[in-house]
């Protein structure tokens, strides 16, 4: 029972993972973790810059 549980909190997480990057993509950002994602033109979230 345990098991099923568990593995039921693992799918869920990852369904709404999925629905969350859909949606975020479907507004058009480009990089989703980005704090500027809906801003920038290229994403600088790996602390290189332009």
């Amino acid at each position: 029972m345990v098991n099923i549980i568990a593995v039921a909190v693992i799918v869920l997480m990852v369904v709404g993972a999925v629905i969350y990057i859909y949606k975020e993509k479907k507004k058009g950002r480009k990089c989703i973790g980005c704090p500027m994602a809906g801003s920038c033109a290229k994403c600088h979230c790996n602390g290189k810059k332009p």
